[in-house]
């Protein structure tokens, strides 16, 4: 049997997660307007709302999912069974403890969410019925699922879990498609979309079965294994914090036409966030790896690798983003006249928080991989606070634009710490070299997008949209490849180095077969 090696592990993890982003990036855009059109943007928002509320309750397993995996990237490499066994076992307990108190936590969102959050479109009951199939999807994932994202996202088989979700959200987004043209009932229409769920678990309940058939769950649990989970706890609350907490802040400061013109905004610079995503969740495995056997004059290398390819992404996909924004929110909103949703000023703050919580990335990746959950606690801790009292302060006067700012002051904060905390205590690389990098970026962003200042184009449709979204790109790629050359040359020459011995060594397996 041919062992892959961890560049193979990370383009095959990557393209499978970015197969799952482009079709989820897609699912995003044909299901809200499904909701705009045929149940208004209040169910819209109502939908965007109590989903949040619920991601919310994911924290009740916060930092379990972290901590299992980093448990786990030791005795898989050692091969060592009943070590997976044993931290496998633990993991099941723990999520199956987690899915009693979501479960509760949904039954009782269920009960009180309907009694402060009104809605002409639908009765007091049919909000709390959608608040429990709209959580019936995260019940499952405990009870399922969670064990199995663990071990395969840290034997570096995402592949699967990508393979598997693609079709689930294929079969949702359809769903959604049908049933919504024939006008069917919201509350039926999101009963019927979770069988997409169930079939992902069958599919990957029978690959773990036959590929690991020296799981046992009867295994004696380590439990100390995953004492780190308490401290990666606030790294995920910080995570769902910045996510989550403008549509909470929103939902109670304005109302749910507000939320829907959030999630729209939101549907896009998500969409572009999850395409980044990927190099996260397909990368945090390798480095683990990489720091755990203690290789860090390899850490050093790859990171600076990474740095440079994820940043050069960021400066392209954001500076189309920010020039080709507006414009699609004018087409992809066009009939819709219950609420404005052409606000440029709120398309800027989109586009400029999620640069900068992207900036930070690589230096987050790293937190994860090397389990550095304790040392982090206090930086989390001021991330969440910053956006939940600006947030608190900002969104009562100034609105949804109060909501934003808060977001990026809070990001803010996060890149300066990380960009500091990273080369002291993983790294060892200089500081300079993470925050040229990031200053880089908006000098790039600023060179990619100040032509099309003062250009006019018409678009009147997808199609000239489209048109115009790939010359914005390839003038995008021109000036993010010369930047590159320009500051970046050596790091840029062993990238080309690693993908061209990576097909030369698939071209060999290719000959043996």
């Amino acid at each position: 049997m041919i062992k892959m090696s961890r560049t193979k592990k990370f383009v095959i993890n990557t393209g499978s997660t970015a197969l799952l982003q482009i079709i989820t990036l897609i699912s995003g855009f044909i299901t809200p307007q499904i909701m705009l059109r045929f149940y208004g943007s209040e169910i819209n928002g109502l939908i965007s709302s109590i989903s949040q509320f619920i991601q919310y309750f994911n924290l009740v397993e916060a930092g379990l999912a972290s901590a299992a995996i980093y448990a786990l990237y030791k005795p898989l490499a050692d091969n060592d069974y009943k070590g997976v066994n044993s931290i496998v076992a633990a993991s099941k307990r723990f999520y199956i403890i987690s899915g009693h108190i979501f479960t509760a936590l949904s039954i009782g969102l269920a009960l009180i969410y309907p009694l402060f959050v009104k809605t002409k479109a639908l009765s007091t009951t049919d909000v709390g019925i959608l608040v429990l199939l709209l959580s019936c999807s995260g019940v499952l994932e405990f009870y399922t699922l969670s064990k199995y994202r663990v071990l395969l996202t840290a034997d570096q088989r995402l592949y699967v879990i990508s393979l598997t979700s693609i079709f689930s959200v294929v079969i949702s987004t359809l769903v959604v498609v049908i049933l919504g043209n024939m006008h069917i009932n919201i509350v039926v229409l999101r009963a019927v979309a979770l069988l997409s769920v169930f079939v992902r678990s069958i599919i990957l309940f029978l690959y773990v079965r036959l590929k690991y058939k020296y799981l046992d769950y009867k295994e004696c649990a380590d439990y100390k294994a995953l004492d780190n989970r308490w401290n990666a706890f606030y790294l995920q609350i910080v995570s769902a914090v910045q996510v989550g907490a403008p549509v909470i802040i929103l939902t109670f400061f304005t109302n749910l036409n507000i939320v829907s013109v959030y999630s729209v905004y939101y549907m896009i610079i998500g969409g572009i966030n999850g395409v980044l995503g990927i190099f996260l969740s397909g990368s945090s495995a390798t480095f683990g790896e990489i720091i755990v056997k203690k290789e860090q004059d390899i850490l050093q290398k790859s990171i600076q690798e990474f740095e440079i390819l994820y940043y050069g992404l960021i400066a392209v996909l954001y500076s189309v983003t920010l020039v080709t924004l507006m414009p699609f929110i004018k087409i992809y909103t066009k009939g819709i006249t219950d609420i404005n949703y052409n606000l440029p000023l709120i398309g800027f703050l989109f586009v400029l928080n999620g640069l900068m919580y992207n900036v930070k990335t690589p230096q987050g990746m790293l937190v994860i991989a090397a389990g550095m959950y304790r040392e982090t606690r206090k930086q989390s801790t001021i991330q969440a606070l910053i956006i939940i009292i600006a947030g608190l302060v900002l969104t009562p006067v100034c609105g949804l634009a109060g909501a934003l700012v808060a977001s990026i002051m809070s990001n803010l904060y996060r890149v300066i710490d990380l960009v500091i905390f990273i080369p002291r205590n993983v790294t060892k690389l200089p500081i300079s070299c993470s925050v040229f990098r990031i200053i880089r970026i908006f000098i790039t962003v600023f060179l990619i997008c100040m032509p099309f200042a003062f250009i006019r184009f018409e678009i009147r449709n997808y199609i000239s949209w489209f048109f115009f979204a790939i010359v914005v790109f390839i003038y995008s790629l021109i000036v993010v490849g010369v930047m590159g050359v320009c500051f970046d040359r050596k790091e840029i020459k062993r990238v080309i180095l690693r993908l061209k011995l990576l097909l030369n060594v698939r071209r060999t397996i290719d000959k043996s077969l």
